[in-house]
């Protein structure tokens, strides 16, 4: 027997005298404990649920924590909540903010190294309007997941949306220009007036002290993309005075607004292989530039103007009896310097070039060696260089190149390092040497007697002015006076005829009477066929058929002693 106080239990029988203590083992724990028991167990299931199922806790930097609430703001991907925001503080170096975020469990996956993070607020650009829809919900964080392998839960987000989120099937190429082009980010890649890119970032070369411009193609435009492809501007609305008159250019309405770019293949370039991978190209500031670009060779010479070269800019056009055969490339080149600009003998060199491909000759060394070759034979043949006029309005000069016979033989010479094609004063100077002849003959020509003469010639042609004067006056009284003495004949004459008339017809005068005795005999007649004509309205068959009255008329034949 188990003597231990604490699991004994004495009885006692009271069906008997004497008391017996029975002795029985005590329960450890009552059954009440159960109930908390299983109110903690299930609790504890609760909290490893939630834990085993919250994804992983982020940190993401931002310059500012406009907008952001703890526990309030939301972190949404393709508009669906995958965050929440549990608490924002300062960064250790004051530049910015740590948020700390808890992501669901279903994109711990999605938390990719390149993943994206900005706020999303209302934003009103050049290229439009985003994030009303935050006006009455608040602000929230936007999430792009990236495509690296590697995961993260560091993350720096952006200053503002991306123009092209991570994931966007495309191409990414590199733009560059050394021109004062003003494109920034959300700017607009332009085909056939179509958008199918935009212009990411820019980053400025200190080095080299070139723009580069990161850009996006999208899908399945970036197929365009080829090694021959040309990048030129379109941006606003161009206006181009040169040698071929006045032009306009734009792009599109929204490269009106903004600015933008284009691409395309010039003619007579092959397309070539698509790119697959990024690649920097160039930006031309215009397609006739781009297109320039197809001539990789040319041959240079150079052209003394002794005239003026005001009209004359760098890229005008070298034209052969009148098709363009090559460009200006420079005007009075420091290198090709021969004496001082002061000299009245100075004459402006111009450094012209004449392209294989545009002559229809091979683009390569040959073809370059043959156009050197052809134009100095030529140029002992009498081939010069001048100066025209291309258009009126712009005054803009081109270099003409034309065979002129008659003309002094000229040896090849060279300076520096280009050979020299002779010129010919240009057809302005002509003008003015022929202008300049007319005025020295006028100013030999004793110009006072002729003034003196003209006086006098001018007098007398003032005298004889009023004299006519005073003879027309004197003619047209006559006129007058005999106009009106007619007209006094012929209204007499009128008068007296009316009144012979008047006479004719008056009482007691033989018309008078003739005209009587007519009427009288109309109204006898009319008096006698009264009754014939009564009796025609009362009968008007009685001319032809008896009324019955009289007696009627047989007829009978004849006798012989009857007339017939």
């Amino acid at each position: 027997m188990n003597e231990h106080p604490s699991t004994l239990q004495v009885t006692t029988d009271e069906s008997t005298d004497t008391s017996q203590a029975k002795l029985k083992p005590l329960r450890r724990i009552s059954t009440i404990w159960f109930i908390p028991l299983l109110a903690l167990s299930i609790g504890l299931w609760m909290v490893y649920q939630q834990w085993s199922k919250q994804g992983p806790l982020i940190t993401i930097s931002f310059p500012t924590a406009t907008g952001l609430e703890a526990g309030k703001t939301k972190i949404k991907t393709r508009n669906v909540d995958v965050g929440l925001v549990k608490k924002i503080e300062l960064a250790e170096d004051l530049q910015g903010v740590i948020v700390t975020a808890r992501m669901n469990d279903s994109v711990k996956n999605l938390l990719h190294k390149d993943s994206q993070f900005w706020i999303v607020s209302p934003r009103v650009t050049l290229n439009g309007i985003s994030g009303l829809g935050t006006l009455l919900s608040g602000p929230y964080i936007n999430m792009a997941p990236g495509l690296a392998n590697e995961t993260s839960t560091r993350f720096a987000a952006l200053g503002s949306p991306p123009t092209t989120p991570a994931g966007t099937p495309g191409l990414h190429i590199t733009l560059n220009s050394d021109a004062e082009f003003a494109y920034k980010e959300g700017d607009a890649v332009i085909y056939k007036g179509m958008k199918v890119g935009e212009i990411e970032d820019t980053y400025f070369n200190f080095d080299e002290r070139v723009v580069y411009y990161n850009t996006f193609i999208n899908a399945p435009y970036h197929k365009l993309i080829t090694e021959n492809t040309k990048f030129w501007d379109v941006s606003g609305l161009t206006v181009e005075l040169n040698a071929g008159g006045l032009k306009f250019d734009t792009g599109s309405i929204e490269s009106l607004l903004t600015n933008g770019v284009t691409f395309g293949v010039p003619e007579g370039i092959p397309a070539g292989q698509q790119i697959t991978q990024g690649r920097v190209f160039d930006i031309n500031h215009s397609y006739e530039q781009a297109s320039e670009q197809r001539y990789k060779l040319s041959a240079k010479f150079v052209i003394l103007v002794k005239d003026t070269v005001r009209g004359l800019h760098i890229g005008a056009p070298v034209e052969y009896r009148g098709l363009e055969v090559g460009k200006v490339l420079a005007i009075n080149p420091p290198t090709l310097s021969q004496n001082s600009l002061l000299d009245k003998r100075y004459d402006i060199p111009v450094i012209i070039s004449i392209q294989p491909g545009r002559v229809l000759l091979p683009d390569n060394q040959e073809g370059l060696d043959f156009v050197k070759q052809q134009t100095l034979r030529w140029v002992s043949e009498g081939l010069r260089a001048s100066l025209k006029m291309g258009n009126l309005l712009t005054s803009a000069l081109f270099v003409d190149l034309q065979h002129y016979d008659n003309t002094t033989p000229a040896t090849i010479t060279r300076l520096a390092d280009f050979d020299v094609i002779p010129t010919v004063s240009n057809e302005f100077a002509q003008i003015t040497a022929k202008i300049s002849a007319v005025l020295d003959n006028i100013n030999q020509m004793e110009l006072k007697n002729l003034a003196t003469n003209t006086n006098v010639m001018l007098t007398n042609m003032t005298e004889t002015a009023e004299s006519l004067r005073q003879t027309s006056g004197n003619f047209d009284k006559l006129v007058g006076s005999v106009q009106g003495e007619k007209l006094n004949s012929a209204l007499l004459s009128t008068l007296e005829h009316l009144n012979t008339l008047t006479q004719d017809f008056s009482s007691g005068s033989e018309s008078y009477q003739e005209i009587n005795q007519a009427l009288r005999a109309i109204q006898q007649t009319l008096s006698d066929i009264q009754p014939l004509i009564l009796q025609l309205n009362r009968n008007p068959n009685s001319l032809i058929f008896t009324d019955g009255e009289g007696p009627t008329l047989e007829p009978k034949a004849a006798t012989h002693g009857e007339s017939h």
